[in-house]
């Protein structure tokens, strides 16, 4: 399961209002989201990543048990929506569903809400097994360090030491704190993992691409943390996103323009890791976390 994007610039306007919850966005809400698709090529590849990332997972099941698993994918606010794909297992004879979200880090406001639709579409004859947050699956963390030492490679030398990598995560609402969501833990625990496996010791944890609603959300936010960064004397950044797992809005717009702009302002030099996408050792780390559920 996946968040799920717009197809075509025309179909902006009926997945903002799926995300508002039937609520139609204002026309200036609609032209800013518009105008941020339009930056970064019109639609989003996030469709194409997650059709990718599915077929990976298919066929690296598939090698090791032939005909065992039958991989279905099902998005939270785009066709094919997680409702429209669900009944089928049960209408085909499946008794055992396997559930996982492509997102390392679980929260009650986002992957658990997944799993709850998923859940009640499958029904009472399904045994729905829910994989929750992965992040410390083997193999991710490793992943991740690869990444960010691929990145601090084009740091120049004599610059390292006024270098810090900053890893980032969707933020969600304050409100999750007081209920308990574990989501913040495990943002710092995968960046503390990363950041040691990577054998650098100049790392921090930001937030980004926070809703546009009254509610506070959490934070610092990567722009905030940017400016504070280069306050405190820091010439280079390496931003690791690694709470998304693909190339889509939230790293192509929120990093690469918008934080990339203020960036430049500051007189910061940021780098950005490559995403995960379909690499197929990031698919081979999924198919394990499926088997083990299985």
């Amino acid at each position: 399961m996946a968040y799920g994007t717009p197809t075509t610039p025309s179909d902006v306007e009926a997945y903002y209002t799926r995300i508002r919850h039937g609520r139609a966005p204002t026309p200036e809400l609609l032209q800013e989201l518009s105008d941020r698709y339009a930056q970064i090529g019109g639609t989003s590849p996030l469709a194409k990543r997650t059709a990718d990332q599915v077929a990976g997972i298919a066929a690296a099941l598939a090698t090791r048990a032939p005909g065992a698993f039958d991989v279905r994918f099902g998005s939270k606010y785009e066709p094919p929506m997680i409702e429209d794909v669900a009944p089928g297992f049960a209408a085909d004879g499946i008794t055992t569903v396997i559930g996982l979200v492509l997102a390392p880090h679980s929260s009650s406001m986002s992957t658990d809400q997944y799993m709850a639709r998923a859940r009640e579409s499958l029904g009472p004859t399904v045994d729905f097994r829910e994989i929750g947050a992965w992040w410390d699956a083997p193999g991710f963390l490793e992943l991740i360090a690869r990444r960010v030492n691929d990145a601090l490679a084009l740091i120049p030398d004599e610059r390292r030491a006024t270098c810090e990598v900053i890893f980032s995560a969707h933020s969600l609402p304050q409100k999750v704190l007081a209920q308990g969501d574990r989501y913040p833990e495990q943002l710092r625990a995968s960046a503390e993992g990363a950041a040691r496996l990577a054998g650098i010791t100049n790392w921090d944890v930001a937030w980004q691409s926070a809703g546009r609603t009254a509610d506070p959300w959490i934070g610092p936010d990567i722009l905030e943390v940017l400016r504070t960064k280069k306050a405190a004397g820091l010439t280079d950044i390496v931003s690791c996103p690694i709470g998304f797992v693909s190339d889509h809005l939230e790293v192509l717009f929120d990093i690469d323009i918008q934080a990339q702009q203020l960036a430049h302002e500051l007189g910061l030099h940021v780098v950005r890791t490559a995403s995960l996408n379909d690499d197929p050792d990031f698919v081979e780390v999924l198919a394990d976390v499926v088997t083990a559920h299985a």
